[in-house]
């Protein structure tokens, strides 16, 4: 990538995370890197096409950080399952981001523009389609694309809620059970065991008493080491990225 245009992106995503498309100005973005007005109208053409590139810049940098993990065409599908969600809770809490991509990103989904339809034609729709098909292989072949759609998003929807409403959790749940409880890791496997109970595909929870040991043979079923999110995922829900 061309590194004016790059510079542009990097002091782009701050600002438009901080201030919102309407309230941020190309002339404050241009100060930040180093360039002219024109450069921006060189690279972007205008305003609108500065935030939907800074946008998806910010949501490509996040996906190459944490990827998708890559699993044997025999993996179980619970354990491509446990892969998927701990790969999602690796981007939505991971330490590896810089403030402003989770920022702007939670922006643009609450408040959306022209850039959140790139980012589901982009982002979201193939990774809709991955875990769709995950849980063609473990519902019934009867179950409806409706129902299949729902469950989805039901899965989405948990990982998803500790970035949203991590500053309520911080104050429902006291410092110290955060700290021993909630790192990201544990809230992927909390995740997984309550997807696949209501899947089926375990006992109920309360019935249910994992194995120690349980996570790193569904790492390995997978060829992924299972050490490697929690490496990316942080801290947990008391860090610096639960209240951006």
């Amino acid at each position: 990538m061309d590194d004016t245009r790059t510079r542009i992106l990097q002091a782009a995503g701050p600002v438009f995370a901080e201030r919102g498309f309407r309230a941020a100005t190309v002339r404050d973005i241009c100060r930040r890197a180093g360039v002219n007005l024109a450069a921006v109208n060189y690279h972007f053409g205008d305003k609108q096409k500065l935030y939907i590139e800074t946008v998806r810049y910010a949501h490509r940098l996040r996906v190459e950080q944490v990827p998708l993990p890559k699993w044997p065409d025999d993996a179980a599908p619970r354990a491509k399952l446990a892969l998927f969600v701990r790969t999602m809770m690796s981007r939505v809490l991971g330490a590896d981001a810089q403030p402003w991509q989770p920022r702007l990103l939670m922006r643009e989904v609450l408040q959306p523009t022209e850039a959140c339809r790139q980012m589901v034609h982009d982002y979201f729709r193939p990774h809709d389609e991955i875990l769709l098909a995950i849980l063609d292989e473990m519902l019934p072949a009867e179950t409806s694309p409706t129902r299949r759609q729902q469950i989805a998003f039901s899965i989405i929807g948990q990982c998803l809620f500790y970035r949203f409403a991590g500053n309520v959790v911080s104050l429902l749940v006291d410092a110290d059970t955060l700290a021993a409880d909630y790192a990201p890791e544990q809230l992927a496997e909390h995740i997984i065991d309550f997807s696949l109970a209501a899947l089926g595909a375990h006992p109920p929870l309360s019935e249910r008493r994992p194995a120690p040991d349980e996570s790193a043979e569904l790492a390995r079923a997978a060829a992924i080491p299972a050490g490697d999110e929690t490496d990316r995922a942080g801290e947990g829900i008391e860090g610096d990225h639960f209240h951006d």
